[in-house]
């Protein structure tokens, strides 16, 4: 027997096995093809759009990149909120009532598709589709979709905008209140400083030199008419007489006032009165006036009862009170010499301290500077934002019910499921021969025994017996084409519809159509 026939004749003896076999699978996808209800898929396309403002122009605040704005929307989108207020609006699953929060979710996800194309140069894109157990339910989806993603994405954007615009505004006001400090205590240090602040410095430099100047005169005037009160008095002892005075010419504290009164007209000429050399001066022609006042008040005196001695009084007393009035004015010019050095000495360290709160100033008046100039840039950003002008996502294709079921495709579930029941008879076959180890053929018995035979006689079945299994054949092959489509029937009718056995399958695997 060759092996085409053996093979023929062996899976002509399995052939009730592989009918079986074949029949239940392809029964149940044809039942199955019938029987699954349609499913409507509708699609949506959208894509970001450029500012519609120039950025060199005016730049939004947001600045968020196309993709990641997609995919920020893609997230916020199949959020356990949206879905389930999504569901309550629309009843998307035929068995709502009776589905958990949790399964209304899962399908809702299962059921949504989100893709995005983006790339450098590109434009980037997101198509979503729902699929849904009919057209309007599917295309009511995706609208509301559409209006959860127009909503999210003004409102992401406004509210990042505005959070933009509140953060600077509080730094502004912050800034603000921290410089008015820092102004207050600038203001606060040069009012307690007031006479060594490193400003006036050079002045009073000039006013200590001129101090200076002013006690080596009056010590110079002091020790001249010291020198004049002993020549006086040496020249008294020796003669008895007073020389060198005349009633006519005037004192020398007179000439000295004069001195003064002259010095004080052409000072004006130059400084204000506020200048300090203009009310030194004064103070010194007020000193002058009172010693010339007591000066005349003595001579007038002693007018009727001049001799030698009475003038020589006069003339001492005169001196004496030129020396007090020196003396005074000295003490005077002494005192505010020291407190003018005592300036001019703290003044480094004044100077020092000041930069430093000066710096301290100009730092955070250059960060105010800054975030004024950002606050009005936010605020420009997040009006781009209120008005709509910056980027922003638009819709390309809109949703629409579809007329027509794009699920599930019947002819390739049946062709595919009775094509899968010959592959699976086929393989109960071979696996029913595989595991059948009786030598059936000579060549079996000289691989297993190793005995080789001398013929072999065929069995020869009589006309009744032809007959009979002729009968039983038919009669077998009738009840399997019958009785197994009754028996899927049967099930698919009285127990579970075939449809929702593949479901739970499909569920449990987590394949979905």
């Amino acid at each position: 027997m060759g092996p085409v026939r053996y093979y023929t004749s062996i899976f002509l003896r399995r052939f009730p096995y592989f009918l079986i076999v074949a029949m239940i699978v392809s029964a149940a996808s044809v039942i199955v093809a019938r029987t699954l209800p349609p499913t409507y898929v509708s699609h949506m396309r959208l894509i970001v759009e450029s500012p519609q403002i120039p950025g060199n122009l005016a730049a939004s605040t947001v600045t968020t990149s196309p993709f990641e704005q997609l995919q920020i929307i893609e997230q916020r989108l199949l959020t356990r909120p949206v879905l389930l207020d999504i569901a309550r609006k629309l009843q998307v699953l035929p068995d709502q009532a009776d589905a958990s929060a949790d399964q209304i979710v899962d399908t809702l996800r299962a059921k949504t598709a989100i893709w995005i194309d983006s790339g450098r140069n590109q434009a980037n894109l997101m198509t979503i589709t729902y699929e849904a157990h009919s057209g309007e339910v599917a295309a009511g989806v995706l609208n509301e979709y559409l209006t959860e993603i127009q909503k999210l994405d003004v409102a992401y954007r406004k509210e990042r905008a505005s959070d933009t615009l509140e953060f600077f505004e509080h730094e502004v006001e912050r800034l603000s209140n921290e410089l008015d400090k820092r102004s207050a205590r600038i203001l606060e240090f040069k009012r307690e400083n007031s006479g060594a602040l490193p400003e006036s410095l050079q002045f009073r430099q000039a006013q200590q030199g001129a101090l200076q100047t002013n006690l080596e005169q009056t010590d110079q005037q002091i020790f001249s008419l010291k020198n004049q009160r002993e020549r006086l008095v040496e020249t008294f002892s020796s003669t008895g007489q007073v020389v060198g005075v005349s009633p006519q010419n005037q004192t020398q504290a007179q000439q000295q006032l004069t001195q003064l009164r002259s010095q004080l007209n052409n000072q004006l000429a130059v400084y204000s009165e506020n200048n300090p050399q203009i009310k030194i001066l004064r103070a010194r022609i007020s000193k002058l006036e009172e010693t010339v006042a007591v000066e005349q008040a003595a001579s007038a005196a002693n007018t009727s009862a001049q001799t030698g001695n009475s003038a020589l009084d006069i003339q001492l007393a005169q001196i004496d009170s030129q020396i007090a009035a020196l003396e005074d004015q000295r003490v005077t010019i002494s005192d505010r010499l020291k407190r003018l050095t005592l300036t001019i000495e703290q003044t480094p360290a004044n100077a020092i301290t000041l930069a430093e709160l000066q710096r301290d100033h100009d730092n955070i008046q250059n960060q105010y500077n800054s975030a004024v100039g950002r606050l009005a840039e936010a605020s420009t950003g997040e009006r781009i934002e209120v008005t709509s002008q910056g980027q922003r996502i638009s819709v390309i294709e809109h949703p629409a019910a579809p007329t027509t079921p794009a699920k599930p495709n019947r002819l390739m579930i049946a062709g595919g499921g009775t094509l899968a029941g010959i592959m699976l008879g086929l393989g109960l076959v071979v696996l029913l021969e595989l595991l059948n180890r009786t030598a059936r053929r000579p060549e079996d018995l000289i691989s297993k025994l190793e005995v080789w035979p001398i013929a072999t006689i065929p069995y020869v079945r009589s006309r009744g017996e032809v007959i009979v299994q002729r009968v039983a054949w038919v009669t077998l092959i009738l009840a399997i084409l019958i009785g197994v489509p009754a028996a899927v029937w049967a099930v698919h009718t009285y127990y579970l519809p075939l449809d929702l056995i593949v479901e739970q399958v499909m569920d449990k695997m987590g394949v979905y159509w």
